[in-house]
């Protein structure tokens, strides 16, 4: 593949940036959304953090597991495009609230679940509510950022990332010694979620107010063919990315227990050091890209840590800890990083860019956990982790991708 051309090199600007309200102000929207961040995603991670519940107390195949997070995965993933299409033209600055009720109802339907069909009707209410959650507040972290947007959608994610490492540590707490009906507690949380949203939507209708003369947007340069295969490319990377993750996420909880004979409270806490280590990796990519580009940030973040995933499988317990923490912490960095570079590739489409690679990354983690489940029915767990070391090795794919990052003089 040919290098781009010169002009390649050019960083899209967006008039819409001067949005953003005063610094003080700034830093509290993006804390509040990096809180609500959290509550969203650890109360989704909880479905995947009780699947040994379930697999017990319905008599579940590895396949129907699979099945599950395909249901929660794509109804996560199909809806956030569409939300985001919708949002860039007519934005709803109170369907945060929504989303986060629906989240509510999926997990007080779960917690009341006698049967296989209402588990699949649980899970696809907490990914309808994902799908509206995070195209708009991810269009909130831009509108606070003040043009550091890198450093903006790292504090987001990171409250995610560490709503999604709580899940697991709360589950072994909470769920696994007072059972099934104890999710209903966390409906607290969901409840306090819609609160600080409600006034998330106040600051965003108002900025929508005072800010819609500032629409115009300076393109990067790229013909539309290279911008569609950079987006190609940049699938890709989130392809190998999230299908990995989806067999940490998913099935390490079995392998600790089968492969190193593990108890399940003791395996949720290894899968915690992985996810912690995850929410620790996640706040620097932004910042970092900011300063020294989004595609070095690429490189390091998905190729680099190719060494540490195929040596994974073979180790002992001590080293699959030290390993997976490591793994965790390279690889969260990407998906800041990707996210950004997207934006900037097709300015003033926010929502759609986020609503397709967050549901992008829903939908192939979907995908990734039903097919995984069919290999670790048939062929075992550790062949699972055997298969996926491989695929860090797409980030070599990374050199496909125009430099968008100018450097300051």
């Amino acid at each position: 593949m040919m290098n781009p051309p010169p002009q390649d090199d050019i960083i899209m600007t967006s008039a819409s940036q001067s949005m953003a309200p005063p610094q003080d102000t700034r830093f509290r929207v993006l804390g509040a959304i990096s809180f609500t961040h959290f509550l969203n995603d650890m109360l989704q991670s909880l479905i995947l953090a009780i699947y040994p519940v379930l697999k017990g107390g319905f008599h579940l195949s590895f396949a129907q597991i699979g099945l599950m997070t395909l249901v929660y995965q794509c109804t996560a993933s199909l809806l956030q495009p569409l939300v985001g299409i919708y949002t860039d033209k007519r934005p709803l600055p109170y369907s945060l609230v929504f989303g986060m009720g629906s989240t509510l109802c999926g997990l007080l339907l779960l917690s009341v679940a006698s049967s296989y069909p209402v588990l699949l009707m649980a899970a696809a209410l907490v990914g309808t509510g994902s799908s509206i959650f995070h195209p708009e507040s991810s269009r909130v972290a831009r509108m606070a950022s003040g043009g550091r947007h890198g450093l903006a959608q790292s504090l987001f994610q990171v409250g995610g990332n560490a709503g999604t490492a709580t899940g697991p540590l709360l589950a072994a707490l909470v769920v696994f010694p007072y059972g099934q009906p104890s999710l209903a507690w966390f409906s607290l949380a969901a409840l306090l979620g819609m609160l600080v949203l409600w006034r998330i939507g106040n600051w965003y209708a108002h900025q929508q107010r005072t800010a819609k003369a500032h629409k115009a947007v300076v393109a990067t340069g790229l013909s539309p063919q290279r911008t569609a295969f950079t987006l190609g490319v940049l699938v890709l990377l989130v392809f190998s990315k999230y299908f990995y993750l989806t067999s940490i996420t998913s099935y390490f909880t079995f392998y600790l227990m089968q492969h190193f004979g593990l108890g399940v409270q003791a395996a949720q806490l290894h899968l915690f050091i992985f996810l912690f280590a995850v929410a620790a990796g996640t706040v620097l990519g932004g910042p970092i890209g900011d300063a020294i580009g989004r595609k070095r940030v690429i490189w390091f973040s998905i190729l680099g840590v190719a060494p540490f995933t195929l040596a994974l499988p073979h180790v002992d317990l001590f080293w699959t800890s030290v390993l997976s923490f490591i793994i965790g912490f390279i690889l969260a960095s990407a998906f800041s990083a990707i996210l950004v570079y997207a934006q900037e590739l097709v300015p003033g489409k926010v929502g759609m860019v986020s609503g397709l690679f967050f549901g992008f990354a829903f939908g192939i983690g979907g995908i990734g956990a039903a097919v995984l489940g069919k290999v670790a029915d048939h062929y075992g767990i550790e062949t699972v982790y055997q298969l996926c070391a491989y695929l860090p090795l797409l980030g070599i794919i990374t050199v496909l991708l125009p430099d968008l990052h100018r450097k300051k003089a």
